[in-house]
């Protein structure tokens, strides 16, 4: 009979331990794909906005026209942003190069790299803007497994079980400590379950850039205004 029911008591541990520790492995792997996905996002955020940003840097040169480029596509807080970076001819060359030019004259090829720059910057940022809502949903998915697993997981009351189980009456056995000695709450804490922060606590969180033709006379003063700054200054000799 003793047999028995240490057979049973661990048949009901097992059980218990493959149903917690399943439905936590589930909430641990969804936790490692977001922050997986958060650092891609990141990478996207680098490589293509960030890229597309030096290039108007490098178009738009003087800090106030690229301060007010910020203002009028409201795009947000201003990124990567070194005016070393912008200014540097060799740098600037780099960021040209393999890019292509169109138009016949000087300006007709600064004016459309801008502009295709700018179209190219747009999509992008469409682009990470809905990863970053997916991620938002992504987090508050994480954050309502856990409220679900503790509604269903009390894990001070399952230790509690278990030690009962193993006939332990709360001052000695396999799970000893007591709930109000701080061995069980330790325990607890340290098994506790956390969801990932919120996604704009690692990445800003951009606005939508308007289409270029419904602010085509705000660029166009800007790129006017940065030509005439430079006027010696051809697309065609960064090739």
């Amino acid at each position: 009979m003793e047999d028995f029911a240490k057979t049973l008591a661990f048949e009901v541990k097992k059980d218990i331990a493959e149903r917690y520790f399943g439905f936590r492995k589930i909430i641990e792997e969804d936790s490692d794909e977001y922050q997986q996905e958060i650092i891609r996002s990141t990478l996207v955020l680098e490589t293509k906005i960030g890229f597309d940003l030096f290039r108007l840097y490098a178009l738009l040169q003087e800090d106030e026209l690229i301060q007010r480029f910020y203002e009028i596509t409201k795009l947000g807080e201003v990124l990567f942003f070194d005016s070393y970076v912008s200014s540097s001819p060799t740098i600037r060359k780099k960021l040209f190069e393999n890019q292509e030019v169109r138009g016949f004259f000087r300006k007709s090829r600064f004016q459309n790299m801008f502009f295709d720059v700018y179209e190219s910057l747009r999509t992008h940022v469409d682009e990470y803007r809905d990863r970053i809502a997916t991620l938002a949903e992504d987090q508050e998915v994480i954050e309502e497994e856990i409220k679900l697993f503790y509604q269903k997981n009390d894990i001070s009351g399952i230790m509690l079980f278990l030690r009962n189980l193993d006939g332990d009456t709360g001052t000695s056995g396999t799970m000893s400590g007591g709930l109000k000695s701080g061995g069980t709450i330790s325990m607890e804490e340290k098994m506790r379950l956390h969801a990932p922060q919120p996604v704009e606590k690692f990445l800003p969180i951009l606005q939508a850039i308007p289409d270029a033709s419904s602010i085509n006379s705000e660029l166009q003063t800007l790129i006017d205004k940065a030509y005439d700054k430079q006027p010696d200054f051809d697309l065609k000799d960064l090739q």
